[in-house]
């Protein structure tokens, strides 16, 4: 249900939909379970999986809407298009539907929208993992309110994000799409984004359910073998977040086939949990193609009428992008009697309610252009600086940061990032999306390079700049002169990290997956000469993903790290350099070894550690929630219950004080780990956390209710429980470093959840006068 819908208004919807259903022929109900995908052509690259051989043959819009349509596909996303002379094509389309099929019913229009809408002249917000390292939930739902805002004003419904696919494996090229390696942070930061999203009246789209993240080997779109406690307690938890307590709109389904079953033809994922255990009553729609794919790629279906019927049963109600198998091939089923109309008709209702909310069938709808419109305006740029200057991450510092002015010191700006704004951003991006296909065609943003952002910010710096390398070109012939440059300057500033493309066109992002986690051609080369200058080197590491580059993190003077920080990011970057900004970012992804441990979460049982009968430690380099600042922070009194009952929140409480000179946030992390359970649990779960902005001298007390619920876990008869026991909760820095752990018992009998259990942790920061 899209967000603020009061009871009366689903009624009315409900009314609504039963009334236009009734009179539907069965070419006008398939035609409302498809989308049309206009103004995209093979020619001009492929932005979808296999797209160039399932798209088929463009077709004129009249044609193909005869009977109507459900969706229109990426209107504004597919190509470079003025968004006010577009505006006035959709309206035109969706009055032509109005006017000119017997029902009259407009079109759903989405988009896709996960760094800001992906639209040509739009904010382009910093990637997901960068909302993980904020810690910033709120911050998060106001970006979701800005991109929303957009989305509306161009007459935009539908917002195919947030990705709440949880991080398995640094080598998977979707990292960059992931919020966080952690089910708990996912949930939170996912969610906000959602609400943000939907309070504007545009739907959101949990994407990939379920298990996308999981694949063998981090392959793109590859099989995933996770057993269903892993799928429980791990992948499903944020999903189950963003539906009961978000109240999401619409899911889509993974591509992945999980112990060889395609989600998109599994109805215990999309109908038995989704809708009979969590509720949810919005839309499910494809992930592009996925419907066709049940035969061309899974070989679970003979043909596009066998998959048209598998995923329709199993819980699919929306082909996207187009109707490659909704439409005829559907129709054949139903005809013939293999398929009965009611589960055309039960998808249908779904539909229909989701647009009678959004206003599309009531008689006085009148579709229009959006007349003049900014879609990066001041107010969206400062969120995308805000989050872009909260989400860094200073991982190493040995006094050499901040720079201050730099007044009269020479700087070497080295790397293959140094000076390219497409290292900015991610592939969801429309500059990396879509623009590398139209040769010639500007952003349409204003984005400085990190080059350009330090001349700004170091004025009185006599700057001087080499590449060295390129991402992955593996061109070695600039390293040398890179060097000399370093050896003869006061301080270094080597920028390394990714090319963020799709479908191999990249280093980083959809389809452009890792076989080893080296930085990509010959950027450690590149590093290892510039180190052993003896300059002084600050790297800057401008990725999608965590590298392994433990020789980096213990050579560098200082290192940072920004996942593709948006539009505002090379300007946000360099004022942390500065110490205009004091970094606030922590790691949502712990920093590798090595490639041999890889797949690693942090919650890995006690068995995940090292031990004696391996000479492999998958201990990471820094771990989640890692993360330095210019000022200092000192805890205090961590307090918790002494008992609590299984079905009770657990409460604790922090106080944290600023002790150092200048004002930072500091990110209070709150951790569980059961002592003895029946089955093996994490050695610790995050379950807490608090941004807290302090200035000098300044404390708060910070308060937790941890609902016990966030310790069930899946036992040993495949229920979802919480345990009688003990359970120690510490207060962390980051996972590896405690501050402080107090053990409570969990009493009571073994309790099964419900799902009216709260599902999130309830935080209060009380502030505390200065000492």
């Amino acid at each position: 249900m899209t967000a603020g819908v009061e009871q009366p208004a689903q009624e009315s919807a409900e009314h609504r939909a039963e009334a236009v259903l009734a009179g539907m022929s069965l070419d006008e109900k398939l035609a409302q379970l498809v989308g049309v995908w206009l103004n995209v052509n093979r020619d001009e690259g492929v932005v979808a999986p296999l797209q160039d051989s399932m798209q088929g043959e463009e077709v004129a819009f009249e044609s193909f809407a005869r009977h109507g349509v459900g969706q229109i596909t990426r209107h504004y996303g597919t190509r470079p298009v003025d968004p006010e002379q577009a505006s006035v094509t959709l309206a035109a389309r969706q009055r032509w539907l109005r006017d000119h099929t017997r029902l009259g019913i407009p079109a759903l229009a989405h988009e896709e929208c996960l760094t800001g809408l992906a639209a040509w002249q739009a904010t382009t917000y910093p990637v997901p993992p960068a909302w993980g390292a904020s810690f910033d939930a709120d911050l998060v739902e106001l970006m979701g309110r800005r991109i929303g805002a957009s989305m509306r004003a161009l007459g935009v419904h539908q917002g195919l994000a947030p990705v709440l696919d949880v991080i398995r494996d640094q080598r998977w090229g979707r990292v960059e799409e992931c919020i966080s390696e952690d089910p708990y942070e996912v949930a939170t930061i996912g969610a906000a984004y959602v609400r943000g999203l939907q309070s504007t009246g545009v739907i959101a789209t949990l994407k990939h359910f379920v298990g996308y993240s999981a694949s063998r080997a981090g392959r793109n779109l590859a099989p995933v073998h996770a057993g269903a406690r892993e799928v429980a307690d791990t992948l499903l938890f944020p999903f189950e977040v963003a539906v009961r307590d978000a109240k999401a709109g619409s899911v889509m389904n993974s591509y992945a086939e999980i112990d060889g079953i395609p989600i998109a033809a599994d109805p215990a994922y999309l109908t038995r949990i989704l809708r009979d255990e969590w509720g949810f009553d919005g839309t499910v729609v494809a992930d592009y193609f996925a419907v066709a794919f049940l035969h061309t790629l899974h070989a679970v279906a003979s043909d596009a009428e066998d998959a048209a019927v598998q995923a329709l049963t199993a819980g699919i109600d929306v082909e996207l992008p187009t109707g490659v198998t909704y439409l005829e091939p559907l129709k054949q089923a139903v005809t013939s009697g293999r398929i009965g109309e009611a589960l055309v008709d039960r998808a249908l209702r779904r539909v229909l309610r989701q647009k009678a909310r959004l206003g599309l069938l009531d008689d006085d709808y009148e579709p229009a252009g959006s007349g003049p419109v900014d879609l990066d305006d001041a107010e969206s740029r400062q969120v995308a600086r805000r989050l872009a200057e909260e989400s860094v991450v200073l991982l190493t510092n040995d006094g050499l940061l901040p720079l201050g002015d730099a007044a009269g010191r020479r700087v070497a700006v080295l790397g293959p990032n140094a000076d390219d704004a497409a290292a900015l951003f991610g592939c969801y991006s429309f500059v990396n999306h879509v623009l590398p296909h139209f040769a010639g065609v500007e952003p349409g943003i204003a984005a400085p390079t990190l080059l350009e952002a330090l001349r700004a910010e170091l004025p009185g710096a006599a700057i001087e700049t080499e590449r060295g390398t390129g991402v992955d070109d593996g061109d070695r012939s600039g390293i040398a002169a890179a060097a000399r440059l370093a050896a003869g300057s006061d301080v270094a500033i080597l920028v390394l990290g990714d090319r963020s493309g799709l479908f191999g066109r990249g280093t980083s992002g959809e389809g452009c997956d890792a076989e080893v986690l080296d930085l990509p051609g010959a950027q450690q080369e590149l590093a290892d000469a510039v180190l052993a200058t003896g300059t002084p080197v600050v790297v800057v590491l401008m990725t999608g993903r965590a590298y392994a580059v433990p020789e980096i993190v213990g050579r560098a003077a200082a290192v940072v790290q920004a996942y593709f920080p948006g539009e505002e990011g090379a300007g946000a970057i360099a004022r942390v350099l500065t110490g205009a900004v004091n970094p606030s970012g922590r790691l949502p992804m712990s920093m590798p070894r090595s490639t041999a441990g890889q797949p690693y979460s942090y919650l890995h049982p006690r068995l995940g550690g090292a031990s004696s009968v391996s000479n492999i430690d998958p201990a990471p380099v820094l771990s989640f929630g890692h993360g330095l600042s210019y000022t200092s922070f000192a805890y205090e009194d961590w307090a918790v219950a002494e008992t609590a009952d299984t079905a009770e929140p657990i409460r604790c409480s922090v106080v944290v004080r600023n002790t150092g000179e200048r004002a930072g946030a500091e990110v209070v992390q709150v951790y569980a780990s059961d002592r003895i359970a029946s089955v093996t649990r994490p050695v610790a779960q995050l379950v807490g956390y608090a941004r807290v902005e302090l200035a000098p001298g300044a404390g708060a007390r910070v308060h937790f209710d941890v609902p016990a619920r966030l310790l069930a876990f899946t036992g040993r008869h495949g229920r979802r429980i919480v345990e009688p026991g003990e359970v120690a909760m510490s207060v962390r820095r980051s996972v590896a470093d405690v501050v402080a752990e107090r053990t409570v018992l969990l009493t009571g009998p073994v309790h099964e959840l419900t799902g009216s259990e709260r599902r999130l942790t309830d935080v209060r920061a009380e502030p505390l006068p200065p000492r």
